[in-house]
């Protein structure tokens, strides 16, 4: 995604992307930190000389499990329907998903997505060791290019600050770039500043259908963002705070860039999304159209959904470019509450009818898939 207009640096929090929700809901074994075992590092999964099934790999930072990478054992896991169970720990790696690895599983260990954190700190603007830089899909610390990929319990983070490259306005740092389809995430955490949580399809001309339920993700400018068919229910979208700014606004929340031939872009039902920054610092949305697609139609509905006072009630939307602006898209609300759903101005929150609402569902998005959470 583009750089804040502003092309401004700050110095975020490593510490908070570490911790993600923070201190009141427990600590998270940050980057570099010892990785001890603990006394039953695969909990209920049993240990690796006590499998679930002959396609299910262990993974373990200390060395008590069958890989002590991620990726490792993702390379490991050659073919399809492998579960990777993921130990208590810090896992400071990049790793990749290839298409081939389809109907994968990742499963945290411990039940605390706190407790399993797969984070790297590449930005767009990282250069390469052959020279050039990373660009936004590069700097992605988790990139799944697999249809059936399911993970649960797990924490995607990106470390990047922008003071970690001062001056360079590519400060865009993926979490997790997702591109399958029928791609499930359930309690997991994404965590970032910019570019989170990239919700993608390998083509243009191919529907991705992804769906998160209970999450939480966090950061500042188009921290969710991409062309998938995504449904987010009862999850959790915090806006950071952007101390380098002193003026609104501070980010957006969401940014699908949706192809023009999908009727469905995302889709946030039963979330809450509050705020780190003042009252109305925040947008609730703008919408992507990237030069890869000049005719994307972006499209986003959030529905019996609450939301804080730091969105903008007054004008949630924004134009990311003005050739294409938000009024032009497919932006929708329907039964929001809270401050920052308050309609003040009718016209800039347009609302879906009961008819719009009754297609606007997990059904009418998913299809004929439904997700189902892994079983221990």
């Amino acid at each position: 995604m583009p750089a804040h207009p502003t092309g401004a640096t700050g110095p975020g929090r490593r510490t908070l992307l570490a911790a993600g929700l923070g201190a009141a809901l427990g600590p998270v074994l940050p980057a570099g930190a010892a990785t001890a075992a603990p006394r039953a590092p695969f909990g209920r999964f049993g240990s690796p000389a006590d499998r679930l099934t002959r396609r299910t790999l262990y993974v373990h930072p200390g060395g008590l499990g069958d890989h002590t990478t991620v990726q490792a054992a993702v390379t490991a896991a050659a073919g399809p329907g492998w579960t990777l169970v993921l130990a208590p720990g810090t896992y400071r790696e990049t790793v990749v998903v290839g298409p081939d690895r389809t109907d994968m599983t990742w499963i945290g260990a411990s039940g605390d997505p706190r407790d399993v954190v797969v984070v790297y700190a590449n930005a767009a603007g990282t250069p390469l060791p052959g020279g050039g830089t990373h660009g936004t899909s590069g700097s992605a610390t988790t990139t799944v290019r697999s249809d059936g990929f399911t993970a649960q319990d797990v924490t995607f983070a990106n470390d990047f600050l922008r003071t970690d490259l001062p001056g360079n306005p590519g400060t865009q740092a993926v979490a997790l770039k997702a591109q399958g389809d029928r791609s499930a995430f359930f309690r997991c955490r994404f965590l970032g500043h910019q570019d989170t949580l990239y919700a993608d399809s390998t083509a243009l001309d191919t529907v991705a259908r992804q769906y998160f339920a209970h999450c939480y993700a966090e950061g500042d400018v188009d921290f969710v963002f991409g062309r998938a068919r995504a449904v987010f229910e009862h999850c959790r979208f915090r806006a950071l705070l952007r101390p380098d700014l002193a003026t609104a606004p501070h980010g957006f929340v969401f940014a699908p860039s949706t192809a023009r031939s999908n009727p469905y872009g995302f889709l946030a039902a039963r979330c809450r999304i509050t705020s780190g920054a003042p009252d109305g610092f925040s947008k609730l949305a703008r919408p992507w159209v990237p030069g890869s697609d000049p005719t994307a139609w972006p499209s986003l509905v959030v529905r019996n959904s609450a939301l804080g006072s730091g969105i903008d009630a007054v004008a949630p939307y924004a134009n990311m470019r003005d050739a294409h602006p938000w009024q032009d898209q497919r932006f929708a609300e329907y039964r929001n509450t809270g401050p920052g759903a308050a309609i003040t101005v009718p016209e800039d929150r347009p609302q879906l009818d009961p008819a719009g609402a009754a297609s606007a569902t997990r059904t009418a998005y998913l299809g004929d898939w439904t997700p189902r959470r892994p079983r221990a």
